[in-house]
């Protein structure tokens, strides 16, 4: 173990200083914090298992995720409680990102995006129940509901497309794949949307949603597994602090 000679500032007692505690500490806290990518992603997948269990008569297949936390709906506190965790573990994993981008550009501004996106978390404004919105009952929330969905969706494409600029060319390969398959769920479910607000039928716009949904949630687990290997090979081939005897 390398050690240093430090006093005490009393006494003058020479006491050992365990070298390189920090930097150990730090890349712990580093793989604690890109982890946290990995743990957003099974955090939301239960939560959209077991919240809609909590609402009666809610179809997965029919129903989009923000009906979920919709006013009035009976699972909105379950729903907004349930997603703190889930922001601040996406935030934490954007931090992470963003100290492991070093030099590169691309990787810093994906961690920004992802900070972004974790923090926006906390801001969502909610829709009313379709009921409400068809007899005309809809607020400038419902328009912001909108507003938010989009620009989500935008930061999502923004942050992968970054994210993937950083890493070699097969997670470019299979981040453009899941890009394309993005937008095309993602089209899916908007030309159901504006079914929502004339509360018709939309039988599949869940499973679209969902498929959307998995499709990031997969994605940001593969970017924190490639990040986590990364930092693993660093730290093998970081040099020893040089230190002296006394």
């Amino acid at each position: 173990m390398n050690t240093s000679i430090a006093s005490t500032p009393k006494t003058g007692t020479p006491l050992p200083v365990i070298e390189g505690t920090n930097q150990h500490r730090s890349g712990a806290l580093q793989k604690v914090l890109l982890a946290c990518g990995i743990l957003s992603s099974i955090w939301y997948v239960v939560l959209n298992i077991v919240v809609p269990m909590q609402y009666p008569g809610y179809s997965v297949a029919a129903q989009t995720v923000s009906e979920l936390s919709a006013i009035d709906a009976p699972t909105r506190a379950l729903w907004v409680w349930l997603c703190i965790p889930y922001s601040l573990l996406v935030t934490a994993f954007g931090w992470g990102v963003w100290r492991a981008a070093g030099a590169s550009r691309p990787l810093r501004l994906a961690g920004a995006f992802m900070i972004l996106y974790g923090v926006s978390g906390f801001l969502w404004p909610p829709m009313h129940q379709r009921e409400v919105l068809a007899a005309g009952g809809g607020t400038l929330t419902d328009t912001l509901h909108i507003v938010f969905s989009i620009a989500t969706v935008l930061v999502m494409m923004i942050m992968m497309g970054f994210g993937a600029a950083a890493l070699g060319k097969r997670f470019r390969l299979f981040t453009l794949t899941c890009l394309v398959l993005f937008l095309w769920f993602g089209t899916l479910t908007g030309l159901d949307g504006p079914r929502i607000s004339e509360d018709l039928p939309t039988p599949l716009i869940g499973i679209w949603e969902r498929i959307n949904i998995g499709i990031y949630m997969v994605w940001v687990i593969v970017f924190a597994v490639l990040l986590l290997r990364r930092e693993n090979s660093l730290a093998l081939t970081e040099p020893e602090v040089p230190h002296s005897n006394h």
